[in-house]
């Protein structure tokens, strides 16, 4: 059967009715037999995206057919148009004076493709440029999550609207977080000159709701480098991530400099992946470009190899509860938003901050909405002063219910919960007591 001239459609049904194991070596020699003389160039990468190269400009593509009538829908909201992703597609392709043909198939959870060019540089280029382009900032952050590579515009946009100079940061703290950073990607030749290895980890640790993640997304914005956001190591289709593991490192290493996001570390490792992590982690040349930026809730979860040894993460910065300032100006910023006759007093302000000692920033934002909604339902005679009082008691009860069922569940699983991890030592040796918050968008914490 000749590719050129007849239907792809029963081309790839007969490469699919192969065995699944068989099914890639069938097409190549299929291929290779209708395209005598012509270069066959095969790769798995999943950094060789074709059509996002295409939107760019940097290339024509004329899709042929859709050889197989499947596609793929992803719901991307209400507000979102629906994407459709064709699973198996033939394209001729103009780049740069050069004809190529390019089959894209996905079967058996894999992802594959064939160039076929008419000499062996034109496809080797192309496959590097096109791949090449993928490492750098698109408008979007690649994500890796259930074994798969994916692209995410929703978790870009939110990115975007997170900023360095909008975050409430003790000055110390802030300058720290920048300085680290900054030096660290303008020093490559001087952490190569002195034969130290150029990678860099920081660990982000404290109770939740404190603004771990909204720092992550402010110095990913901030530092425009590509960015590599992990949500899980395990995969369906695998039963050893150690797999997954080397994946995400071998793509982190390919798109240096980079930042290497792992939220919720103590999730992602296991004590079944922990040694390969750690190899990986020490990977030194090889992963030398790579910022890990690693949040945690629960340090005393993790192996003291990672939270112990500075060559795998090398500065620890403490995320705890708002002081009174910082209640007052969080407190502040959802008052400049508030219709006028909802504000809050100033003397209600600076009472409203000092009774919620205590209270995380996620509990801060709760009890600003809830505030606002029972503001809303109150009537012409709701005054905010009391409703925030009142949302505050309610809230502190909460809080202390949540503290009791704690107390319980570390009793009898014998955790000992965080008292084990010297968070008073890092307070005192960074001098970074206080977590951030956003200043100008509250209504995003």
């Amino acid at each position: 059967m000749s590719v050129k001239n007849a239907n792809l459609r029963y081309f790839i049904s007969g490469a699919l009715h192969e065995p699944m194991h068989a099914i890639a070596y069938y097409v190549s020699q299929s291929l290779q037999e209708q395209f005598p003389g012509e270069v066959l160039f095969h790769t798995q990468d999943c950094d060789f995206e074709l059509a996002p190269f295409v939107q760019d400009g940097h290339c024509t593509a004329e899709l042929q057919q859709a050889p197989q009538a499947l596609n793929n829908a992803v719901w991307l909201g209400e507000d979102r148009p629906t994407r459709v992703q064709h699973m198996q597609t033939w394209h001729v392709v103009e780049w740069k004076g050069s004809s190529l043909h390019v089959l894209q198939m996905n079967f058996d959870n894999e992802f594959h493709a064939w160039i076929i060019a008419p000499i062996q540089e034109a496809a080797n280029q192309f496959f590097r440029e096109v791949c090449a382009w993928q490492t750098q900032v698109h408008g979007d952050i690649v994500v890796f999550e259930n074994g798969r590579w994916s692209r995410s515009e929703h978790l870009y946009e939110s990115i975007q609207s997170a900023s360095l100079d909008s975050l409430i940061l003790p000055p110390a703290f802030k300058k720290n977080l920048q300085d680290d950073l900054s030096h660290f990607f303008a020093s490559r030749a001087l952490y190569e000159k002195m034969g130290v290895p150029w990678k860099r980890g920081l660990l982000f640790i404290g109770p939740p709701g404190n603004g771990k993640t909204h720092t992550v997304k402010a110095l990913i914005n901030w530092l425009q480098k590509p960015c590599i956001y992990v949500k899980s190591f395990d995969a369906s289709h695998l039963t050893n991530t150690q797999v997954t593991i080397r994946n995400v490192f071998e793509r982190a290493r390919r798109t240096t400099p980079c930042l290497l996001v792992m939220e919720d570390l103590d999730s992602l490792i296991t004590k079944n992946n922990r040694a390969f992590f750690l190899n990986e982690l020490d990977g030194f040349d090889n992963n030398r470009g790579v910022v890990i930026l690693a949040t945690t809730n629960y340090p005393e979860q993790l192996d003291p190899a990672i939270t112990d040894r500075p060559s795998r993460f090398d500065r620890k910065y403490y995320f705890g509860l708002p002081a009174m300032q910082e209640r007052i100006d969080y407190l502040a910023d959802w008052n400049e938003r508030f219709e006028t006759e909802m504000k809050l007093s100033e003397e209600g302000m600076a009472a409203i901050a000092s009774e919620t000692e205590g209270f995380s920033f996620a509990y801060l934002k709760e009890l600003a909405l809830s505030s606002m909604m029972s503001w809303m339902n109150g009537g012409e005679k709701a005054n905010m002063d009391l409703e925030m009082q009142n949302q505050c008691k309610i809230l502190r009860e909460q809080m202390s219910s949540e503290e009791s069922e704690k107390s319980h569940s570390a009793e009898a699983s014998d955790d000992g919960g965080m008292d084990g991890f010297p968070f008073e030592l890092l307070e005192r040796e960074k001098g970074l007591k206080y977590g951030p918050l956003f200043r100008k968008k509250p209504f995003e914490m």
